[in-house]
């Protein structure tokens, strides 16, 4: 793995369907996993002080369990009201169970 690949979280920490909570080189990190994969973004809404790691995942939409707000997990785009703002998303790679993410 190359250096500029940071260990996020073992596969197994993740459960299918479901979003966490992790710390990455102090930044405040959401992992998903889906049958269409693993992604990443920033845990906090653009809306305001929730954590998306505590909202609910569907359809590859993660709903701020604050406003209801749904962020796509794969882009970061704010889906709906009261969202207008987008939340940042990292590049993920799975490689011997655990998951890495490259920050820029």
């Amino acid at each position: 793995m190359s250096d500029s690949w940071i260990l996020a979280a073992s596969l197994a920490e993740l459960p299918e369907d479901d979003v966490i909570g992790v710390e990455v080189n102090g930044r405040d990190i959401a992992l998903y996993r889906t049958d269409e994969g693993i992604f990443a973004s920033d845990n906090r809404c653009s809306h305001g002080n929730a954590r998306l790691s505590d909202g609910f995942l569907e359809d590859g939409e993660i709903e701020c369990p604050l406003h209801q707000g749904r962020f796509c997990i794969k882009t970061g785009k704010a889906m709906c009201s009261p969202l207008t703002e987008g939340v940042t998303i990292y590049p993920v790679q799975v490689e011997e169970e655990k998951v890495y993410l490259k920050f820029s």
